[in-house]
């Protein structure tokens, strides 16, 4: 493929040494332009990779003096491989851990008992959301909010309580040969970055630095000093912020670039891409490929269904299953299988360890919030989905999901669906916020007229970017007659 104009400015800057941010849209070719770098220099660099697939493809494809890792590969080889005989450790129960160390009693906040179950999976919590940051020592934020306990004193309660045993829980992680809690591979990533390790490199290439967590992040940027620093992502699809991933492309030092040349769809789907970017107010603005020319209208067969969240998944694999279709999900049915296995266990009237409904003592409770309270309106569609079809029919759907290559439609959420792209998509329902006129139930509904925040505009944004021959905006058509919407798309950024 010959180089883009932007590809070359990009190898440009890369031969002058100077540290270089680039972003990079849906479809843009990142990968393939940090490849184009690569082969400009023989100078020996590292690569860092999202995960291990993307690293052994990239090693398959990059020149021999760039050496294709995860962070997690890198920690490993230095000082994780001496956790061996804890990371092969048999699974146990949260409590037992919590009790070794020292949770034995339930304690009340408010009007909620917190078991020793919850208090234990909170601790460890705490400790896997210490391990994806940047910091020095576990303190009250990173300690979880737990639903039904929103309010800040509540929380503050919680955290009084909980950060003494998740010391406790580090400090046994310590121990390469045998402790109380289960060692993971994001625990060696933490102590190794601990030691502000210096990367034996000319030059570092970090791929999908949008979404990359603080810990990763503080030892890229330590590497400043002796190393050139190439960071490529896409800031519109930095879509992770709840798990701890921080967009650190935007305030880089270096030269920033872009890649605004999509191969994988055509002009009037970049032109509804350019209308989520700007509403995201991204630094750049995409242009199409003519010779793919992305159609949108309606899709009646589609290859993807994507989805705002699990629930929304969860329905969508239902209806599919009852068109008598064979459905997959993208990333597996884990999530969902744990949700309904913890819909019911409250509806048959035990507690559940789900973290998301660990605090509720019943089905009613748990309706009661979801109903009422506005902090637990984003479970209003689980409840109405168990009340509707209860929670065996969801399992059962769950357990005849099959294997994506078997599949006649594929259902994702959006953010499973970063990085992938199908033929037909169709954006799902619960997209959708159109309400009805109830002074005129025949009207047509018109869309909350709320502002479209960032985070609502970045997710569009990658919902619509996954499509190549045909996109059905479906849940999300509602932006065509919203304000925010119909403001002109012809500005260009790059």
């Amino acid at each position: 493929m010959t180089a883009t104009h932007e590809q070359t400015a990009a190898a440009d800057t890369f031969r002058n040494g100077d540290h270089l941010s680039l972003q990079a849209g849906a479809g843009t070719g990142k990968t393939t332009t940090l490849n184009l770098l690569a082969h400009t220099t023989s100078r020996q660099g590292r690569y860092l990779a999202y995960n291990r697939a993307i690293a052994q493809d990239a090693a398959a494809r990059f020149p021999a003096n760039v050496r294709c890792k995860t962070a997690h590969s890198l920690a490993y080889a230095v000082l994780g491989h001496r956790y061996t005989r804890r990371l092969n450790a048999p699974r146990r129960p949260a409590w037992q851990t919590g009790q070794a160390l020292g949770i034995t009693k339930t304690i009340r906040i408010a009007d909620r008992e917190i078991t020793q179950r919850t208090l234990s999976n909170t601790a460890l919590r705490t400790v896997t959301r210490f391990c994806h940051t940047a910091d020095e020592t576990i303190t009250h934020s990173h300690v979880p909010h737990l639903r039904g306990l929103e309010d800040t004193d509540h929380h503050t309660q919680l955290a009084e309580h909980i950060v003494p045993f998740a010391h406790k829980a580090w400090a046994d992680l310590q121990h390469p040969d045998d402790g109380a809690v289960r060692f993971d591979h994001d625990h060696y990533l933490k102590i190794w970055a601990l030691t502000r390790p210096r990367l034996d490199a000319d030059f570092l290439l970090l791929d999908e630095a949008q979404d990359t967590n603080p810990v990763v992040e503080q030892i890229f940027l330590n590497q400043r000093d002796h190393a050139q620093l190439v960071m490529v992502g896409d800031s519109a699809q930095a879509i992770y912020h709840w798990r701890g991933a921080k967009d650190i492309m935007t305030g880089f030092h270096g030269i920033q670039l872009a890649l605004s040349q999509s191969f994988r769809f055509g002009p009037h789907l970049a032109d509804e891409a350019n209308r989520w970017l700007r509403l995201a107010d991204a630094p750049i603005r995409l242009t199409g490929t003519p010779a793919v020319p992305t159609e949108i209208g309606s899709v009646t067969d589609p290859d993807a269904i994507l989805c705002r969240t699990n629930v929304g998944a969860m329905a969508e694999v239902m209806t599919h299953m009852n068109y008598g279709l064979r459905v997959a999900l993208a990333g597996g049915g884990d999530s969902l299988q744990a949700l309904a296995l913890a819909a019911r266990d409250l509806k048959e009237g035990r507690r559940t360890n789900h973290p998301e409904l660990v605090l509720f003592s019943s089905w009613g409770d748990l309706q009661d919030y979801a109903t009422h309270d506005p902090a637990g309106r984003d479970l209003l569609p689980l409840v109405n989905l168990v009340d509707t079809h209860g929670a065996d029919s969801i399992l059962t759907a769950v357990a005849h999901l099959v294997p994506e290559r078997q599949a006649q439609v594929t259902v994702s959420t959006a953010h499973k669906a970063k990085g992938r792209e199908w033929q037909r998509v169709l954006v799902a329902s619960d997209f959708d916020r159109t309400e009805a006129t109830p002074s005129d139930p025949a009207r047509a509904p018109s869309p909350a007229a709320d502002p479209v925040d960032d985070a609502e505009a970045r997710l569009a944004y990658v919902a619509v970017t996954r499509a190549r021959q045909r996109l059905d905006l479906g849940g999300l058509s509602w932006i065509h007659n919203h304000p925010d919407g119909t403001e002109s798309n012809t500005d260009q950024r790059s």
